[in-house]
């Protein structure tokens, strides 16, 4: 048995990690804050000892510079630090791209000592790193810093706020170890492996076969099961650094400890998909089979139409049913059954919605968060995904990204 804890201060919290988050003028309207000193643009992780690492990336077949250079280690190397910076992607700049972060690490290691270092970039894409601002921040960081903080914010983009979780995780045996976890994310979200940046530090002993099975595993339950808009970055990435100082295990406590982290911060990209109002999820069950289900599923969390009635607030399930027809799965409308909630929408004998439902329904969707359950009526498949809706604000923010 084990017992899980959430607690303040995020990768400080970890043995063996440091991390810090500075500015150095990339970010030159900083979020929220107004303080360029909190609200930084270039940031790091360091282990105090060689870490396991095991990483999840985009699905889109323009990768990033930054993922490239990572693959071009040999399989089950080990890393002592990585660098991360917002602002610029890093992606469809070619060779170039790659030479930038070679020169970059150059100038790190005169600096500290680093192996097999790792770069993870956000931002614009099609334009090249700045490397002498990036390389000012070797000046500004505190290598031995615990600014957790500092480090979530300065990987914002669009990010309303920060996203960080640590959680321990006491053992019976009196052990115990920490993970934690930083991401960031609000647009370009998509259901389609990793999704945004989320960086994972843990202390636990956890063997490297048993982390790159968990990643997928959390991965697949959290970060592949959300759509803010449809959208697959070139730079989606999620990473996971083992650094073992804790000398405590226990394989189902860290499997429990992970899918939680990675689950809970999946939550928070969706209520910080860039104008939303709504928190969704879209239950489909009664499927052919679970690939059906995930099909059909995942349509309704991208769609277009489904998410702007959403935040209209309108309780038009001909959007919902017309999405899951569309989906290709098999279904049928004799079989088909939609609930918001607990709340009948659509079935077979009530097709058309009367007042006291529709008034029912309304109700349910002023909520922030609620479920929309669609079962086919046709087999035992199931699957959930999540979404948002999508606001005038999201618009706004994507018309004007580079400006």
């Amino acid at each position: 048995m084990f017992n899980l804890f959430s607690i303040k201060g995020g990768i400080s919290n970890v043995k063996g990690f440091y991390c810090d988050g500075v500015n150095v003028g990339m970010k030159t309207n900083p979020a929220n804050s107004g303080n360029i000193d909190i609200d930084g643009d270039v940031a790091f992780i360091r282990s105090e000892v060689l870490c396991d690492v095991s990483a999840r990336f985009t699905t889109n077949k323009f990768q990033a510079a930054p993922i490239k250079h990572y693959q071009n280690y040999p399989d089950g190397f080990k890393t002592n630090f990585l660098l991360m910076n917002a602002k610029n992607a890093n992606a469809m700049t070619g060779e170039r791209g790659l030479e930038d972060i070679n020169s970059i690490f150059e100038e790190l290691g005169t600096h500290l000592p680093i192996h097999n270092p790792i770069m993870s970039s956000t931002g614009v894409i099609g334009y090249r790193l700045n490397q002498k601002k990036i390389t000012s921040a070797f000046d500004k960081f505190n290598f031995d810093g615990k600014e957790s903080e500092k480090t979530a914010r300065a990987i914002m983009t669009t990010d309303a706020f920060k996203k960080e979780l640590c959680f321990k995780v006491d053992l019976d045996d009196g052990g115990s170890f920490h993970i934690s976890a930083i991401a960031k994310g609000a647009g370009m979200i998509n259901p389609a492996m990793a999704t945004m940046l989320c960086f994972i530090t843990t202390d636990a002993n956890v063997p490297k076969e048993d982390m790159e099975k968990l990643l997928a595993g959390a991965t697949e339950q959290s970060f592949n099961r959300i759509s803010v808009d449809g959208d697959t970055s070139t730079n989606d990435t999620v990473m996971l650094l083992a650094n073992k100082l804790s000398n405590c295990y226990n394989k189902e406590a860290f499997r429990e400890a992970l899918n939680k982290i990675t689950f809970e911060l999946a939550m928070m990209i969706l209520r910080d998909g860039e104008g939303a109002n709504k928190l969704v999820a879209f239950e489909v069950k009664g499927a052919k089979n679970s690939q059906e289900a995930q099909r059909a599923s995942m349509a309704l969390s991208n769609s277009l139409l489904v998410k702007t009635a959403l935040f209209g607030e309108d309780p038009n399930w001909g959007r919902i049913a017309s999405t899951i027809g569309a989906s290709g799965i098999h279904c049928d409308d004799t079989k088909l059954t939609i609930h918001y909630d607990n709340l009948l929408i659509y079935s077979h004998e009530q097709r058309e919605l009367d007042n006291e439902r529709e008034d029912k329904a309304y109700e349910i969707m002023r909520n922030d968060s609620f479920r929309i359950i669609c079962d086919i009526g046709l087999g035992d498949g199931e699957f959930t995904s999540y979404g948002c809706d999508l606001s005038y604000e999201y618009v706004k923010i994507n018309a004007e990204y580079r400006t």
